[in-house]
C-alpha cells in the first residue's frame, strides 16, 4: 500500500480516537457528582412515636421510641445514640433541625446543640459498620422534659431529640454501676450526617 495512503489512514485513526476520548470526557462531565447524602455516613429516622415540633408537657416523663437506620459510607466503630437534649442557649428557631431539613445544615446545627446542652435521657447501641452497610436499630427510653423554670432549658433554649454517632468509654460510677460516656463525632470531620427534631415544651 502507498505510504501516503497509510499515513492518511493513520492520521484519520488518531483523530477518531481523539474525538472519542473528548466525547467520553464530555459525557462524563455531564453526570452530576453523588449527593452529600450518598457520600457521607448518615443516620435516618424510619419511625418515631414523636414528631417534629410536637408539644410535650413541662416536667413530664416522655416515653421515646425511635427506629433509626445507619447507612455507612466508611468504616465506623463506636456508638449509635438516640438522646433527648435540653439546651438553655439554643432555641428551635435558631437552628434547622427536623427530619426533612438539608442534611449538612442540620448536621452542623446538631453539633452546636450537642455542645450546648445536657442529656435528659438516652439509649445507645455499640456499632461497627463498613461502606454500603445499612443497619436498623430500635431505641426506647424515658426522657425527662424540663420543668417550668428549669435552668437546663430556660426561656431562650429548647428541647431536641437527636440521633447521632460517637465514640464511647465505659466508666464505673460511685454506685458501682457502669455507664458509657459518649463523645459525638464532629459531623464534618468524620463525614457523618446525624438527624433530629425539635420539640415544643408547654
Amino acid at each position: 500500500m502507498d505510504r501516503n495512503v497509510r499515513g492518511v489512514r493513520s492520521g484519520a485513526g488518531r483523530r477518531s480516537a481523539l474525538w472519542l476520548a473528548l466525547a467520553a470526557f464530555g459525557l462524563g462531565g455531564c453526570f452530576d457528582a453523588p449527593k452529600l447524602e450518598d457520600r457521607w455516613t448518615r443516620v435516618d429516622i424510619l419511625n418515631s412515636n414523636l414528631t417534629a415540633s410536637q408539644a410535650v408537657a413541662a416536667g413530664s416523663m416522655l416515653p421515646v421510641a425511635v427506629s433509626a437506620r445507619v447507612t455507612y459510607r466508611a468504616i465506623v466503630t463506636g456508638y449509635a445514640v438516640t438522646e433527648l437534649r435540653a439546651s438553655s442557649t439554643v432555641s428551635p428557631s435558631s437552628v434547622t433541625i427536623h427530619p426533612n431539613a438539608p442534611r449538612l445544615v442540620m448536621a452542623e446545627d446538631i453539633d452546636r446543640v450537642l455542645q450546648n446542652s445536657v442529656t435528659r435521657g438516652r439509649a445507645i447501641r455499640a456499632v461497627t459498620g463498613w461502606d454500603h452497610l445499612m443497619q436498623d436499630i430500635d431505641f426506647t427510653f424515658n426522657g425527662a422534659v424540663p420543668a417550668a423554670g428549669d435552668s437546663a432549658a430556660g426561656p431562650s433554649g429548647g428541647l431536641f431529640l437527636l440521633c447521632y454517632l460517637g465514640s464511647g468509654v465505659k466508666v464505673e460510677l460511685p454506685s458501682g454501676a457502669d455507664t458509657i460516656i459518649v463523645t459525638p463525632f464532629p459531623s464534618t470531620q468524620y463525614q457523618i450526617l446525624p438527624i433530629g427534631m425539635a420539640l415544643a415544651v408547654q
